[in-house]
This record gives structure tokens, sequence and C-alpha cells, in this order.
């Protein structure tokens, strides 16, 4: 006896040559990038706190970036653990049981008295990280009625608009309120768990229709054979590197390059920042889409090489040109991601979990390095010099040439 539940998910499927297709599920797509969206919310609480707690604590640079290191080790490392265990054993409430370790993260951080509890706290967060991102991209994938690239990229759209919305909240609440105040974000967390629970209903719904055949993806099959599929991934992870290094180096060290070059005031300098966000929100949306209808590797191609001139160009442009570089760079470089993210979920049709993970965690960990050698360099060096530097980063993009076309490769 079907569920009312049940009968929805068949109404959202189509048939086309005898083979049951599911449609694009809009509603489930908006309400896992509303989650996504508060799940970077609660993340991005820890960088925004930093000022306060180094000021409270007497915290030195080096326990600043030790906190770092534990958020994005934990956030990064355990994802494709986590993903390749989903994969086997599907956990459509795994979302919830996320939420729940970051608010036990967000809540021990409003209490924290010392170093030692800070490092437990980001440890939790970045946990909850781990266990939400593989299963919601893979709960992307399922939703997409094939449309993956827009899926993903209204998936990621979530995250970049939590992650721009924490600190303002931060700044509006926290730091003139006091750390107890953290607190707040609490609320934050439960409704992500009152959301995931629906999700999780529908989750778990879609995977029982499809075990019982009355709903299939719309291509499972591995485009490569196993050589060239692991070879593609090298080339993808080497591209997230490119990718990833040159955000951490604008997203961490921009407004400084900004004030060091041009004597901007640091409001001023937050301003170019918060365009660079919002080019960023617009060119994951665009890229997505662009690369259903276009391909991934043309996507993939425009994205990260096609910053080089931009990026090249910045260390030599003045204050206004920066501002109109900054915005063409994030609306550019953006797009890679959900390309990226689609066209290796699709190499791996069978792994979706796995492959999310490793790519999720991947990035975690490039931006977490990436912040850490660079603010090195910058010591050692100076800002306008790690800029010049970073500006060629782009050009690893010519390796896309080695990325086989998927629209017409299938496995031999």
């Amino acid at each position: 006896m079907e569920t009312e539940t049940e009968k929805k998910i068949v109404e959202e499927v189509s048939t086309h040559e005898g083979v049951k297709l599911q449609k694009t599920v809009f509603p489930i797509l908006f309400a896992v990038s509303f989650s996504h969206l508060l799940n970077d919310l609660l993340q991005s609480i820890i960088p925004s706190t930093f000022p306060m707690l180094k000021e409270s604590y007497h915290l030195s640079f080096s326990q600043i970036g030790l906190i770092t290191f534990v958020f994005q080790i934990t956030a990064s490392i355990l994802q494709p653990f986590v993903g390749m265990y989903t994969d086997k054993r599907p956990q459509p409430f795994s979302f919830s049981i996320a939420m729940i370790f970051s608010i036990l993260g967000i809540v021990m951080l409003a209490f924290s008295t010392g170093f030692a509890s800070i490092l437990i706290s980001v440890g939790l967060v970045g946990m909850g990280s781990s266990i939400f991102h593989p299963e919601a991209s893979k709960l992307a994938f399922y939703a997409s009625g094939g449309k993956r690239g827009l899926a993903q990229s209204i998936f990621q759209l979530g995250g970049n608009a939590g992650s721009a919305i924490g600190p303002l909240l931060v700044a509006a609440i926290v730091i003139p309120l006091g750390q107890p105040y953290i607190l707040v974000f609490v609320l934050a967390g439960i409704l992500a768990i009152f959301v995931s629970l629906k999700i999780g209903k529908w989750y778990k719904n879609h995977l029982f229709l499809r075990s019982k055949g009355k709903v299939a993806l719309h291509d499972l099959t591995p485009p490569l054979n196993k050589k060239m599929t692991w070879f593609s991934v090298g080339i993808l992870l080497t591209l997230m590197f490119s990718k990833f290094f040159f955000s951490a180096c604008i997203s961490n060290y921009f407004t400084f390059y900004l004030i060091d070059k041009f004597h901007v005031t640091v409001q001023q300098s937050q301003l170019f920042l918060f365009v660079y966000l919002i080019s960023i929100a617009a060119g994951t949306l665009i890229g997505g889409f662009l690369g259903d209808r276009f391909g991934r590797k043309i996507i993939i191609w425009v994205s990260i090489l096609g910053v080089a001139p931009f990026s090249i160009m910045l260390p030599y442009a003045n204050l206004m040109f920066t501002g109109i570089l900054i915005s063409l760079i994030g609306l550019i470089l953006s797009s890679a991601f959900s390309a990226i993210i689609v066209y290796a979920q699709e190499l791996m049709p069978h792994k979706i979990g796995m492959i999310s993970g490793l790519f999720f965690g991947f990035a975690f960990g490039m931006a977490g390095l990436g912040s850490a050698v660079l603010g090195f360099l910058a010591d050692e060096t100076s800002v306008g010099y790690v800029f010049s530097i970073c500006s060629y980063l782009p050009l690893i993009g010519l390796i896309t040439v080695f990325l086989p076309d998927l629209r017409k490769k299938k496995v031999s």
C-alpha cells in the first residue's frame, strides 16, 4: 500500500522509452539548498568570531591558525569516508544528525573559556559539516531529474548565501553583545533539523521506490574505464587546487591587499569583498545551468582558465578597475565548482557520496592549507607579492584539455 508521499514521488516520474525517469524536484532542491544555507551559516560563525576570541583569551596568531586547522581537518578528511559509508548504507536522516553535531559545537563555543574548549567546539562543527555535505550533494543529484548542473548550483547557492549572511549576523549580534550571544545561532540549527527531517522523508521514500523499480535515475552507466576515470579525477583535483588556493588568497587577504595598496578604510575594503561574494553567488547559479546546456568540460575551461587574463591584470589595476576585475573573477571562477562536482559524480555514478565527499573535503582542505601557506608567505614578503604570485594559478586550467568529453564517451 503506497503512502501519500510515495504516491507524490511516483507523480514526479516520467516514462521515456519504457524507462521511468525522475523529474526535477525543485521543492526538494530548494529545501536542501536552504538547509545548506543554515549549515554554512553555522560554519561561518567560527572565523567571524576570531577577532573577539583573540582579544578575550589573548590568543596568538599561531593559535588562531590551529583553530582554523582543526575545523578544516575535521570538515575535510572525514567527508570521503562518510560518503563511502552512505553509498553502501544510505542515511536519509543523516542531515539532522549533522545539525546536532553543529549545534553542540555552537553551544560549546558560546560557553568556551579557553583555547582547548574552542578547539573541541570547532571540531564538532567540522564533524557536522563532514556528515552533511556528501549525503546532501547526493540528494541534489537524485532530485535533479537530469539537470544535474542546475541542481548542484541551487545546492551550492544556499551554502554561498549562508557563508555571506553569517558574518553580518555575527557583526550585528555577537560582537556588540558578547560571546554568550553565539547561542542565538542555535535557532538556525533547530530550524535546519526540521527542514532536514522533511528532506529525509522524501529521500527515504525515493530510495524505497527505486528499490521497487518504480523510479530510476537517468543514466548510471560509467562513461569511462577505470584507468581513465581515475586519471580524470586527478585532473579535476588539480584544477580544484588551482581554484581554491586562488580563492583563499582573495577571501582571506583581499581586504588587506586593498588597505595596503590603496589605503582604503576597513569599511571600504569590506564593500569590495561583498561585491566579490555577490558575483560568486551569481556565477555559481549560471555555471550549473550552462554546464547542463553546453557540457561540463567547456564550463570548466572557461571558468578556471578564463579567469587568468583578469587575475594577471589584478596586481597592476587601479582601485576602480580592481573593483571591476574582482567582480568578473568571482563570476567566472565560481561557475567551475558545480561543473567539477557533477563531472566527478558522472564519472562514478554508483559512488556519488564518496566522490562528493572527496571533492567537498578537498575543497575545505585546500582552502585551509591555502590560507596558512599564503599567510606565512605574506608575513615573509608582502600581501602584494602574494597576489602577484597567485594571479598565475588559473593558468593551471590549461590541463583541462586532457579531460574527456563525457557527452561523447562511454565505458569500454
